[in-house]
């Protein structure tokens, strides 16, 4: 990493932790606060999404079934078999890891929409899986009694405590990828994403380095889900299904693809919305999807490219300003 582009990774991270730490006390209500945590959890998964997407470009419509997979992981080894919750959520996490590592041997041997079918016939099988193993996973109605998350210890009971404690999860895992992508690997994910034939000639493994992102975006997708169970104390097939993986992906779009701090807009920006778009009973779909539309018409580089390009025009409209005027 350049100490440039490290100085400003840093700051932007600072940045982003104080708006996290403040936002609780500038909120009304819970209601908003348990929002944001879902927001933050979505934020997490797409983080890793757009690694894979954006930066190495591989498309994956599976990352719903990571979520779900870690989510009824340590759902059933803590609620049903009486596990410590530390220790389901690790478990949640390898496995998802593991059977991302399985499943990317054969199809990321794949490209463009084959890859794309590949892992949506996953994320098909995975669901069917949690609707119809009820014995274990509790069918359509879903499975109850998970604990609360406790570490070492502390059992996060409020809204507040889980929200700083996501809050900060979110942190680290942005500030990972920033370090990833600044480094030999991230470099090796942007050589495969122009041209992987340019990028085999240098020397590059592009099997090793496709197979490491993909599951380390599972993994981001797993963390998610086990903190996502322990949240809720409740989890249902409904919530990882094909809808909810195509919204990953157009979170990653709309926020702003291969760039971090646009995965974290993106999700929070379609949480946060649908709740503001309640009042609108009758016409809230509508106006849903027009707003998704405007926003890929009028910002088609995502949130982060459309805030990049408006503060480089307010730079050069002061830097303009301030120069004193030929006569």
């Amino acid at each position: 990493m350049t100490a440039g582009r490290g100085a400003g990774n840093l700051a932007a991270l600072a940045g982003f932790a104080a708006l996290v730490a403040a936002a609780p006390w500038l909120l009304p209500n819970d209601y908003y606060l348990s929002t944001l945590i879902l927001a933050f959890l979505n934020a997490m998964i797409v983080i890793g999404l757009n690694l894979l997407l954006g930066y190495a470009g591989q498309i994956s419509l599976g990352h719903g079934a990571f979520y779900g997979l870690a989510a009824y992981t340590t759902a059933v080894l803590t609620a049903a078999h009486g596990w410590p919750v530390g220790a389901g959520c690790a478990a949640g996490v390898a496995l998802t890891a593991a059977v991302a590592y399985l499943i990317s041997i054969p199809t990321l041997k794949l490209a463009g929409n084959s890859l794309a079918m590949a892992t949506l016939g996953f994320g098909l099988i995975v669901h069917i899986v949690f609707n119809e193993a009820i014995a274990i996973t509790g069918g359509p109605s879903g499975f109850v009694g998970i604990p609360r998350l406790a570490l070492f210890g502390r059992v996060f009971e409020s809204d507040l405590e889980y929200y700083f404690l996501v809050g900060g999860v979110l942190v680290l895992l942005a500030w990972a990828a920033l370090n990833l992508i600044d480094s030999r690997v991230g470099r090796a994910m942007r050589a495969i994403h122009t041209s992987e034939r340019a990028a085999e000639a240098v020397g590059i493994d592009i099997t090793g380095a496709k197979r490491f992102i993909f599951v380390l975006s599972a993994a981001y997708a797993g963390l998610a889900g086990v903190l996502y169970a322990h949240y809720l104390c409740f989890v249902a097939p409904s919530s990882f299904g094909f809808h909810f993986s195509v919204t990953l992906i157009v979170m990653v779009v709309l926020g702003g693809m291969a760039s971090v701090w646009g995965a974290v807009a993106g999700a929070v920006f379609l949480t946060v919305l649908p709740e503001f778009l309640r009042a609108f009973e009758d016409v809230e779909t509508l106006l849903y999807g027009a707003i998704l539309v405007l926003c890929v018409v009028f910002v088609p580089q995502g949130i982060a490219g459309g805030a990049s390009r408006l503060g480089r025009a307010l730079l050069a409209r002061l830097g303009a300003a301030r120069r004193p005027h030929a006569p």
